[in-house]
């Protein structure tokens, strides 16, 4: 059987997955992460929910190539609908979503969550607004991080049932990132420094409020890079 291989960005989020657990990938994308993780032994086994019939057809298709079949179930279903009490889903994975609608899928299918022991999520944006569902849900985070691949920076959340207050700041920048302050971290707010600053120069002086709200948001950042120094 064929060793899978996967994508820098999901080995980190598989890191995150506790040995054993018992997996539903929401938005399972080829069920590229269960596949991996079975063959590396560290789940025994997992659902993998897919929305759209051609992903969850290709879905389908890559588990049966690597005989996983009796492993890996994949279902046709919109988000947590994926799995029922019966499943004993442990570890919910939502991975290259945007944030707001990581926090829909987690809203829509709040009722469920109660079982559930950690949340893995890997917004590609609006990571402010999925912390702050977190926190206003009755979660909180465990440990974060961020990596660079093909260009792009992605943030890894780790999430479990209990209470955390979190500062404006540690919402859009991640109260674990702001303290490990790594390479990645200050690189990423940094390309974001610039991007906003060439942004604000092309707005007009006489709009004011577009010009403080994108001043306050530069300011944000220069403050948490000058802290890391």
């Amino acid at each position: 059987m064929q060793k899978k291989t996967i994508s820098q960005r999901l080995e980190r989020v598989a890191a995150f997955v506790p040995d054993g657990a018992k997996l539903l990938d929401v938005g399972s994308d080829h069920a590229y992460l269960p596949i991996y993780l079975v063959q590396q032994g560290r789940i025994e086994k997992a659902l993998a929910g897919e929305v759209v019939e051609g992903p969850f057809q290709s879905a389908q298709k890559n588990v049966s190539e690597h005989r996983l079949t009796e492993l890996i179930e994949v279902r046709l279903a919109n988000g947590l609908a994926a799995f029922e009490v019966e499943d004993q889903i442990d570890t919910i994975v939502i991975a290259g979503m945007g944030g707001r609608l990581i926090s829909e899928i987690l809203e829509n299918g709040r009722a469920k969550l109660r079982a559930i022991s950690r949340l893995i999520l890997q917004p590609n944006n609006r990571e402010d607004e999925l912390r702050s569902w977190l926190v206003s849900n009755g979660f909180r985070l465990l440990a974060e991080d961020v990596l660079e691949e093909a260009g792009k920076f992605y943030e890894i959340l780790v999430a479990e049932a209990g209470q955390q207050t979190l500062t404006e700041q540690e919402k859009r920048f991640g109260p674990f990132l702001l303290e490990q302050q790594s390479p990645v971290f200050q690189l990423r707010w940094q390309k974001e420094l610039k991007k906003l600053e060439g942004a604000l120069a092309h707005i007009p002086e006489k709009n004011e409020l577009e010009r403080s709200a994108m001043s306050q948001k530069i300011e944000s950042i220069k403050e948490v890079l000058h802290a890391s120094k």
